[in-house]
């Protein structure tokens, strides 16, 4: 076999997996375009009204709020918390470091409907039930791991004399952390933070269990409308959400490039 059809059958069994992924999700485009009122693909004449109707109901823009709160807060402690997990585990290098790396990567191994079942059986004495600092919480544990994942990634490529050239020039374990190490694993950083927020965001089996009334995020309301009443709204709701996550990773992606040419025009 040739290494130019090597690489064009490889090419095109990527866009083949991709497209296998990505397109039952682009159907909610059409379907959120219906002037019906149940779910069902638009035949001929298509409507906005389920737009207009996410934009100017007082439930799904208080879902989208309240869905962004625990969002923003989920990925916030997550990051500082895989961050220092990440660092500490790269510093201490003994026989048992894998076997606490392989504890704090539980949560993504366990079950969710597990994990859904663990959090409200703890809450419920801790007064955290249907909470916003219960839901963080939950979340936070939840998306830790990837935070993890992604810094010990970026600091298998971090180069440790970089660290002792700054503490031989006196630079104290602060400065060297906030001036040397975080810089160079920025990416990581960023990055493990993006993928905490998209996992709170979307996190719908452990919403169910320990939430109720007073916290009804996003995800839940769209379980809710298409258990209930098939509401197209939650079509509607799938797109932007859809939308939000292109233009994350597409931010996210030219932060990266940018980055990367800074670094060229330095070396160079």
């Amino acid at each position: 076999m040739k290494p130019s059809f090597l690489a064009l059958f490889n090419r095109v069994g990527a866009w083949v997996l991709l497209l296998f992924l990505v397109l039952p999700a682009l159907v909610a485009i059409p379907v959120s375009l219906t002037p019906k009122r149940f779910l069902s693909m638009p035949k001929g004449e298509f409507s906005l009204r389920h737009f207009e109707n996410l934009f100017t109901s007082p439930e799904w823009l208080s879902s989208f709020g309240q869905s962004a709160i625990i969002a923003l807060s989920t990925s916030a402690l997550a990051t500082v918390l895989g961050t220092l997990c990440a660092i500490g585990l790269w510093r201490v290098t003994s026989k048992y470091s894998e076997l606490v790396r392989a504890f704090l990567l539980l949560p993504l191994i366990i079950p969710q409907i597990v994990s859904a079942m663990a959090f409200y059986r703890l809450w419920i004495p801790l007064g955290l039930l249907d909470s916003y600092p219960g839901l963080i919480l939950a979340h936070t544990i939840l998306a830790t791991p990837m935070v993890l994942i992604t810094v010990s990634a970026s600091l298998a490529n971090f180069d440790p004399k970089l660290e002792q050239a700054s503490r031989n020039l006196g630079a104290s374990s602060s400065t060297t952390m906030r001036r040397v190490i975080l810089p160079s694993i920025r990416p990581g950083v960023f990055a493990g933070a993006l993928f905490a927020f998209i996992l709170s965001w979307d996190e719908i089996v452990v919403t169910l269990f320990i939430s109720k009334f007073n916290v009804y995020t996003l995800p839940r309301r769209m379980w809710n409308g298409i258990r209930e009443n098939t509401d197209p709204t939650v079509a509607a709701a799938a797109v932007i959400l859809i939308v939000i996550t292109i233009v994350a990773f597409a931010a996210s992606a030219i932060l990266s490039r940018r980055r990367a040419q800074i670094e060229n025009s330095i070396d160079t």
